[in-house]
């Protein structure tokens, strides 16, 4: 099975919730409860963001979080990247030495390539999107042809 992290999950969940926010400011344990995110895990995955530029906190009384840029200009890609470290596949992807068929392997192209394109949709695909109740992506498979 091939499938996000939890805590890359969570990431989009804050952050779609911090993009539907009308004031701007959302406070961690605010975002926990009206996403079902665990209040330890929301703080923890919000200063992760806050570490990669997604999100910037404010301090105070009246502090919380909010978006660093607009949604429209935040992919998934970059909140996989910022939770995750990307997309990789298989071992050989990350680092060739950890691969002992490396040297012999006839199939760690067709791995970058499947790779890349999963990451290609990811980066095609806003946190405005996935805020939007009503976005339903279409894949465009590599032959042109489209998935529902």
């Amino acid at each position: 099975m091939l499938r996000l992290s939890r805590m890359a999950d969570y990431g989009v969940l804050l952050l779609a919730h911090l993009a539907r926010a009308p004031e701007g400011l959302v406070r961690t344990h605010e975002a926990a409860m009206a996403t079902g995110v665990p209040a330890p895990m929301a703080s923890k995955i919000l200063q992760a963001l806050q570490q990669h530029g997604l999100v910037q906190s404010v301090r105070g009384a009246k502090g919380g979080y909010r978006l660093a840029r607009a949604p429209e200009k935040i992919t998934i890609g970059e909140v996989v990247a910022a939770l995750e470290g990307g997309v990789a596949l298989t071992d050989c992807l990350v680092d060739a030495s950890r691969c002992e068929q490396a040297p012999l392997c006839a199939t760690s192209r067709a791995w970058r390539r499947i790779s890349r394109a999963i990451e290609e949709a990811l980066e095609g695909i806003t946190l405005a999107d996935m805020a939007d109740p009503a976005f339903a992506p279409r894949l465009v498979l590599a032959r042109g042809k489209e998935a529902a």
